[in-house]
């Protein structure tokens, strides 16, 4: 176990990649702080967690509100003393050929893509400072490396992430903070699943390995980014895309 004695606090943790990391982490050894706004589904990760020996609590908050990330990483730290990871992953998609997207829809999508990793970050960074240790994952996407038509919004906010994770590693790394990020390629996911059958297989064929990839391959990926195997990288964006994007 890996990650035993060290906190995660994981953003989106309800459905999806969140959800997978969660798991992932507690198997690790990670007590888990699992945020987002849907209490029910958090109280059954919760429960999850604990029936499989590990430990966790659920903090409702919507990343997209300041005051929201504020208090609910205050009662983080107040419950558990500390935050050693953090995996900002919450994310949404509103897609729209950019002529008609509107304003409200480009902003949903940075601010929940994009600012809430930085308020995240603002708020965690001093416990990782005053411990000198820390982990930082940004769960950006391959379409911030290559982009998507239909997607500007969400392909801004993702290459928005690549930016700061590069920026945030060199503003803490003396203080034995890592800041990297994980690309995902095609997941199946709740966000993928409204596509069409048709669209999903032309994206199979142009993936290498011939497949579509699961939410625990990106944990998995998170949780090598988290432990001490991987003190030395930092600034990375490490590409879990089956060979879609490659270089």
């Amino acid at each position: 176990m890996k990650l035993e004695g060290r906190v995660a606090l994981v953003t989106g943790a309800s459905q999806g990649i969140g959800h997978a990391c969660a798991l992932a982490l507690a198997r690790e050894g990670a007590t888990v702080a699992a945020a987002a706004r849907n209490r029910q589904k958090l109280d059954e990760l919760v429960a999850a967690i604990a029936a499989a020996g590990g430990k966790a609590s659920a903090f409702v908050m919507d990343v997209a509100d300041e005051d929201q990330v504020k208090s609910g990483i205050k009662s983080a730290l107040g419950q558990f003393g500390k935050i050693d990871i953090l995996v900002n992953n919450a994310g949404i998609t509103r897609d729209q050929l950019v002529m008609r997207m509107k304003r409200a829809d480009w902003d949903a999508v940075l601010t929940t893509n994009l600012t809430s990793a930085y308020l995240c970050i603002q708020q965690v960074i001093g416990s990782m400072l005053k411990q000198r240790w820390g982990r930082i994952i940004n769960i950006t996407s391959v379409f911030g490396q290559m982009g998507q038509a239909g997607q500007t919004n969400y392909a801004a906010s993702k290459a928005g992430l690549i930016g700061l994770t590069m920026a945030m590693a060199r503003e803490v790394a003396s203080r034995n903070i890592t800041c990297n990020a994980v690309a995902p390629g095609f997941i199946e996911t709740g966000m993928t699943a409204v596509l069409s059958e048709e669209f999903k297989q032309n994206a199979v064929k142009q993936i290498p390995l011939g497949r579509v990839g699961r939410p625990e391959d990106i944990a998995s990926a998170v949780c090598f980014l988290a432990s001490d195997d991987a003190s030395y990288i930092t600034g990375h964006v490490l590409n879990v895309n089956g060979g879609l994007l490659m270089g």
